[in-house]
């Protein structure tokens, strides 16, 4: 491939490349002031997510400030809901809230195929806005909530702490529990194939609550559909670099491998080293720093990313945290993140 593709593209493909990309999961958000003012301006998430001229703006805040080498969508796992027939709002402090959750046969027949042109033209918009705005200078990112996830959510009603009413439907109803994940996975792949289409380069799909699950759960009710989802995709969208991340995956990071992603999110609780280790040599690792580090010293996130770094040597690596940056960070730490993560071949190269 030319040069003239995105690095983060051609790193996320495999191809050889002059440095380590970088960018951050929830990199446009609530450690920003930029944000901050314009959530006081529109204090509905829905709003800031689904008005495509708030979404786009919110996009570019941190490619703005930093140049990461990722712009990634900003929207939210839940968004497909409504196009199915399910209702939430995302309450600031509280997170997402279901207004029905979905705990019966009933329910689940009714729900509706996704069809994102008709439901989330928005999505569509912003994405094609973020290419043409940030042409090679950056990839575009589109992403997805995994089919165990988003049944949790909609299932329990809310974001829990121990997931018992999906666990019981699991294990008393693991029945009615497929065919809403059958449903998801479906809906997860076209919304995926929509967004590639409209402009994202490289996607990720979160299956935030996975780690909560045994792993022989996870091979049950989790990995078959984020396989599900990978297969779809990549029976028409096959040259489109997949990311798959799980908070809490250390007892199940081989098993994520064998889901047909390209790529594995390590989260922080891994060592980096450890996770290539585990990982089969064809696939790539994204991470892994602790988000928890950005509050520490410029000194202390240099050297930790020459950690991950270096750890990662000879494996495609895409440079980032272990999560979500957390609100509250200094930006100004998040710029030493993102400046030392683009010279940080140079930093490992000059201690060598």
């Amino acid at each position: 491939m030319s040069d003239s593709q995105p690095l983060l593209l051609r790193a996320a493909r495999g191809e050889s490349v002059e440095r380590t990309p970088v960018w951050m999961m929830r990199q446009a958000g609530r450690y920003m002031k930029v944000y901050r003012d314009l959530r006081d301006r529109y204090p509905s998430f829905r709003e800031r997510s689904e008005n495509p001229d708030l979404s786009y703006q919110i996009s570019m805040q941190p490619f703005e400030a930093f140049q990461p080498d990722g712009v990634i969508l900003f929207s939210d796992i839940l968004t497909p809901l409504p196009g199915m027939g399910i209702d939430f709002d995302i309450v600031e402090s509280k997170g997402p809230l279901i207004q029905q959750p979905i705990r019966s046969l009933s329910q689940i027949e009714a729900l509706q195929p996704l069809e994102p042109n008709a439901t989330m033209p928005f999505v569509g918009e912003v994405l094609g806005r973020l290419r043409e705005s940030v042409g090679n200078k950056a990839a575009v990112l589109g992403f997805v909530g995994a089919p165990w996830t988003l049944a949790a959510y909609v299932v329990e009603g809310k974001s829990s702490k121990n997931y018992a009413v999906i666990k019981a439907m699991a294990f008393q109803q693991p029945d009615l529990l497929h065919r809403l994940l059958n449903h998801f996975a479906e809906s997860i792949a076209t919304y995926l194939r929509y967004q590639i289409d409209s402009g994202a380069q490289v996607v990720q799909m979160f299956d935030s609550w996975a780690g909560q699950l045994s792993p022989a759960d996870y091979d049950t009710f989790a990995a078959p559909y984020q396989k599900r989802v990978v297969d779809l995709v990549k029976s028409t969208h096959p040259d489109t670099p997949m990311i798959l991340y799980i908070s809490g995956s250390a007892g199940v990071l081989e098993r994520m491998g064998r889901t047909g992603v390209d790529i594995i999110s390590l989260d922080w609780t891994v060592d980096m080293a450890d996770g290539c280790a585990r990982l089969p040599e064809h696939l790539g690792v994204q991470g892994n720093v602790d988000p928890g580090l950005l509050f520490g010293t410029p000194e202390a996130i240099r050297e930790r990313i020459v950690d991950a770094v270096r750890k990662a040597r000879g494996r495609r690596h895409i440079l980032n945290l272990g999560h979500g940056i957390l609100p509250g960070t200094p930006e100004d730490n998040a710029k030493v993140f993102f400046e030392t993560g683009k010279t940080v071949d140079n930093l490992i190269g000059s201690a060598a």
